[in-house]
């Protein structure tokens, strides 16, 4: 049992910790439109939203509505397959974060850079660090002041893009969306491979389940914060990508860590500083809500007995299980220290994998547990249940063909370690001579 009734989350501080588990904003966006081009790129800021995170959305608010459980999906995949499945959509994911979560220390001090340009190595390391032990810190001091915290940072980062696009859009002098697609790259092709791409973008709409139990009225909050969220996030991305491109004719030269570029031409060096402060006021509010959403995990799954019980301890003060907070940390303390470029592949494969899963957990609880109460139910009827199901799903099979053979060896080799930490888990917590 819990040390104490945990803090509780309300509803802005959870929309923030939605707004940075799915987005963040758009900082990171602009290699889309140097490889598939204007068009196609605001295309798919576009379709994405609606064939892939309104489906998410939709199917995570019924499951969120009907078991508002701490832990989120872990809860509701072993309740459609049982503990070996609910482990490994918990073990994919919180594995997934070693490498996904640590982007952010890197890119935090890549970021700074633009303000001290001849950064050391020693200097890169303790920034990095500093920021992964300051932002734990925070979450190891409750969740109403994480929750609060990412609600700040949240702020912080969009304002200066407002700024921008307000900006970009008083020095529009073309059509954001000519030439239509990169030399080369044909439409059809594109939108397949660019929909692959783009969903990472727009991910993460069920990670923020993992702590409903520290959330007030999770069966409504969690709902609520996907229905604002959703637009925001959608706005947020497509109104300054398309205010950048018709204020500027380079759209080849976009990369990432090119919005100071954009501002610096649209507002001056004023505006172009304020915006690398919204890129690392918005690296910290990933990190620091990410951490939150993704501690829970091994935390879920110790309270399951699927993991050994330590990883359970609570403060008793705040409910925070802060064991699983710090052993998270030390993790992505090691992975920040390292490029882990290459590694983002496992980004796609296990975060695929995980969201399969809770697809099929959707139509499952639906199928089999007909009389569940859900005060939030997908409409529709048949079709609007399945095509809820079906997008979402395709999408993540669709990134998984396009991943190349290198990478789906990695991804596998990745997957695999769940089954093999459930098998020895299992055997060295069973009772001695068996029986």
């Amino acid at each position: 049992m819990r040390g104490a009734a945990p803090q509780r989350l309300a509803f802005l501080p959870f929309l923030a910790v939605v707004f940075f588990n799915v987005s963040g904003g758009p900082y990171g966006m602009e290699d889309a439109v140097s490889v598939f081009g204007p068009g196609l790129a605001l295309c798919l800021l576009i379709v994405t939203p609606l064939l892939v995170s309104l489906p998410v959305a939709l199917a995570m608010a019924e499951l969120g509505s009907a078991l508002p459980e701490e832990g989120g999906y872990v809860a509701w995949v072993a309740r459609a397959f049982g503990p070996f499945w609910g482990f490994q959509v918990g073990w994919w994911s919180w594995l997934n974060s070693f490498v996904d979560v640590a982007v952010y220390p890197a890119l935090f001090v890549d970021y700074l850079r633009h303000w001290h340009p001849e950064m050391t190595t020693t200097e890169r390391a303790g920034l990095a660090l500093g920021f992964i032990w300051v932002l734990t810190a925070v979450n190891l001091a409750g969740v109403r002041l994480t929750g609060w915290g990412a609600a700040a940072l949240a702020v912080g980062a969009l304002l200066p893009i407002a700024w921008l696009t307000l900006a970009s859009a008083s020095h529009a002098d073309h059509a954001p969306w000519v030439p239509l697609a990169a030399p080369g790259q044909s439409l059809v092709g594109g939108l397949g491979l660019g929909l692959a791409v783009m969903m990472w973008n727009y991910s993460g709409w069920d990670t923020p389940s993992t702590v409903l139990g520290e959330t007030r009225a999770p069966e409504t909050t969690y709902r609520r914060a996907l229905w604002w969220a959703l637009p925001l996030i959608a706005l947020a991305n497509v109104a300054p990508v398309a205010a950048g491109l018709a204020a500027t004719r380079d759209w080849q030269g976009w990369r990432t860590g090119h919005w100071p570029v954009i501002a610096s031409a649209v507002g001056g060096p004023w505006l172009a500083g304020a915006v690398v402060a919204g890129a690392v006021t918005a690296t910290a509010g990933l990190f620091l809500s990410l951490v939150l959403t993704n501690s829970r995990l091994p935390f879920a799954l110790a309270l399951r007995g699927m993991l050994p019980r330590w990883l359970a301890a609570t403060s008793g003060r705040t409910g925070v299980p802060w064991v699983a907070v710090l052993v998270s940390c030390a993790a992505y303390s090691v992975c920040a220290l390292w490029s882990f470029k290459e590694l983002i592949v496992l980004n796609v494969w296990l975060y695929s994998l995980t969201l399969l899963l809770e697809m099929a957990a959707f139509v499952a609880l639906r199928l089999r547990e007909r009389d569940l109460s859900r005060p939030f139910r997908v409409g529709g009827g048949a079709a609007g249940f399945w095509l809820t199901a079906v997008l979402p799903s395709a999408a993540a099979l669709l990134a998984m063909a396009t991943a190349g053979w290198l990478n789906t060896m990695a991804g596998l080799a990745a997957a695999l370690t769940g089954p093999a930490a459930w098998i020895w888990y299992r055997a060295r917590s069973a009772p001695a001579g068996g029986g």
